[in-house]
């Protein structure tokens, strides 16, 4: 890798925001290490971004749901002998539907991918990034994280927790020359909806940003020191605005009329009951990819 150009590693970066945030750091400037657990999108995505932006780009293959590969990702940023001056904390996974219905070992993926791995990852990253002097670290979370998400219980947790996670990173840290942003998109055109099977859902199939804004935005933020920001639509930030004020009881309502399995073909006041046994069944699933 080329040591006259900034190193910057993206989790999740195969597709979605993960793959703009990546490509539009090697725009400005930057080489990167770039993860997923698809090897092959990786493949794909490392190459079109070393093709569109003369970068050099090294995929690096690990599931970060394990200790073990998140260890190796590391290992991988190590074995380069360059300090990270940026880290994107993306990958994730999400799941739609009642909680009675989903699967536990679903449930468990969310919480390893989206906050354990964050915190290991950010644990190794930071503490490098001290001893060198300097780096920013990216960590997505969601505008999720402000409201009690039912019908997606386990997601929107994870997400309060980076959150909270990123904003007490971001105060501890305050007097040195490292900085933590939280990044916040509302929907966005990926193929996150569809791998978390809600596209029945008045959410899947409303308006969504685009990717490589909401990665804009949050490079944009990042840089300049912020310690947030909201991004995507004007509606989305205006559901941020408003999420300051209303009670958790409201916005848990609010959601559960656009996550409600279903709620796409049907009128919003009206409810379907949860998917206990004895009642219609959800439809098989296969395992499913990274949310972003």
């Amino acid at each position: 890798m080329t040591q006259n150009r900034e190193l910057a590693i993206v989790t999740g970066a195969s597709s979605g925001i993960g793959f703009e945030l990546a490509r539009q750091l090697a725009e400005r400037g930057f080489d990167l290490i770039v993860n997923s657990a698809d090897g092959d999108r990786l493949g794909s995505a490392a190459d079109e971004i070393r093709r569109r932006t003369g970068a050099d780009v090294r995929p690096v293959r690990a599931d970060l749901r394990s200790y073990a590969e998140a260890e190796r990702l590391v290992a991988a940023v190590a074995a380069t002998g360059r300090p990270v001056a940026v880290a994107v904390l993306n990958a994730g996974v999400g799941e739609g539907g009642a909680f009675l219905d989903t699967d536990l070992e679903d449930e468990f993926e969310i919480i390893d991918l989206n906050v354990r791995s964050t915190v290991h990852l950010a644990k190794r990253l930071l503490r490098s990034m001290a001893t060198a002097g300097a780096g920013r670290v990216l960590i997505t979370s969601s505008i999720a994280a402000t409201m009690p998400g039912a019908f997606q219980a386990v997601y929107n947790a994870s997400k309060s927790f980076l959150q909270s996670f990123s904003q007490a990173l971001q105060k501890e840290l305050r007097d040195t020359p490292l900085t933590v942003t939280a990044l916040m998109p509302g929907p966005t055109a990926t193929d996150c909806f569809r791998r978390a099977h809600m596209e029945d859902t008045r959410v899947g199939r409303g308006r969504k940003a685009d990717p490589a804004r909401v990665a804009a935005q949050g490079l944009d933020a990042l840089f300049a020191g912020k310690d947030k920001v909201v991004a995507g639509t004007l509606r989305t930030r205006a559901q941020a605005v408003a999420a300051a004020f209303l009670p958790d009881r409201l916005k848990a309502e609010l959601h559960r009329r656009v996550a409600e399995p279903g709620s796409a073909d049907r009128s919003p006041a009206r409810r379907v009951t949860s998917v206990i046994p004895g009642r219609t069944a959800r439809p098989p699933r296969g395992r499913r990819s990274r949310r972003r």
